[in-house]
């Protein structure tokens, strides 16, 4: 048995005393993040939280009384046996809203995640003015998303919308239509408008993740002479997943609680109005203030559950590895 010498152990020693040197530097440099989160993030937070549970309204902010669960769900039994359920989790309108934003959330992401990787594997390769297809790519996701959809709100429209006249040409539709006033239509122009704007997001994330894939990998397989597609899917698929779980993540969070787009380009709409929107209505609006934090409050946990879960189930870790 080989004895370790003197010198061996002294360098591990100095290694593991630089390693905790820099770890109490780097938790130094965090505080200030983590106070300014919780000045930012956390007291709107609680002070959200805690109204939930009053009858606050924007008249009355600091004289509320508690009212325990009332905002979420109560009932009330009349004399003939007939029990009346009210609250947020008995309201129509609020599962209407989650149904809208679950539905648009998982199309446009879903959307946006196949397109992003196509658009990242072009943006990958190796040609003349890459670095200026790379910066044009990104022009969509600069734009404010209030100017996005007062710009396809024009695009949109019925009567001298250009896309219109552009579908009544080429055969798609018989007739203009009024994309974003049609309930039938309106979640359709919010889902082109959301994946024209946010594919370039996608596609900047995904090909970060490209980029860490070794290149003498594909040389071997075009050695080899395996099909492309294959080594797409046997290949950079698996390489790049832990960086395309994260940007969904980041996505799916992000369109979970849309509302500027929804709010400009299909206004006062029951087929497109969000959870984020419909909070906003009873915070402000309708002076239900209340009611709406207890809305948020809905919000907040559910983006916080299906984070967990989505995590749990795809097998992410934050750091960018896999489990």
């Amino acid at each position: 048995m080989s004895a370790v010498s003197p010198t061996a152990a002294a360098g591990k020693n100095n290694i593991s005393e630089l390693q905790a040197e820099r770890l109490r530097a780097a938790r130094w440099f965090l505080v200030p993040m983590v106070l300014a989160l919780l000045i930012v993030a956390g007291w709107p937070l609680y002070r959200t939280i805690y109204f939930s549970f009053t009858n606050a309204s924007l008249t009355d902010l600091y004289g509320a009384k508690f009212v325990g669960f009332d905002n979420y769900l109560k009932w009330t039994t009349l004399k003939s046996g007939k029990v009346l359920w009210g609250g947020t989790l008995a309201d129509p309108a609020w599962w209407n809203a989650l149904w809208n934003t679950l539905r648009f959330s998982f199309v446009s992401v879903i959307l946006e995640t196949i397109l992003g990787t196509i658009v990242a594997l072009v943006l990958n390769a190796e040609f003349k003015g890459r670095g200026l297809v790379r910066a044009a790519i990104l022009i969509p996701w600069a734009i404010p998303t209030i100017v996005s959809a007062k710009m396809w709100s024009w695009m949109l429209n019925d009567q001298f919308g250009i896309l219109n006249d552009l579908f009544v040409r080429i055969g798609l539709i018989d007739a203009p239509i009024a994309w974003a006033a049609t309930a039938d239509t309106a979640m359709i122009a919010v889902w082109m408008v959301d994946v024209w704007k946010t594919t370039p997001f996608m596609a900047l994330l995904i090909l970060a993740g490209l980029q860490m894939v070794p290149k003498d990998i594909y040389e071997a397989a075009e050695i080899d002479g395996i099909h492309p597609v294959k080594v797409f899917f046997k290949v950079t698929l698996p390489l790049i997943k832990p960086a395309l779980m994260v940007a969904v993540i980041f996505r799916m969070l992000d369109a979970m609680r849309i509302f500027d787009l929804i709010y400009v380009l299909t206004p006062n709409s029951s087929s497109t109005k969000t959870l984020s929107v419909i909070s906003r209505e009873n915070l402000f609006d309708f002076d239900k203030f209340a009611y709406g934090s207890a809305q948020a409050t809905l919000l907040f946990l559910i983006l916080t559950g299906m984070t967990l879960l989505y995590i749990w189930l795809g097998r992410v870790r934050l750091d960018g590895g896999d489990r």
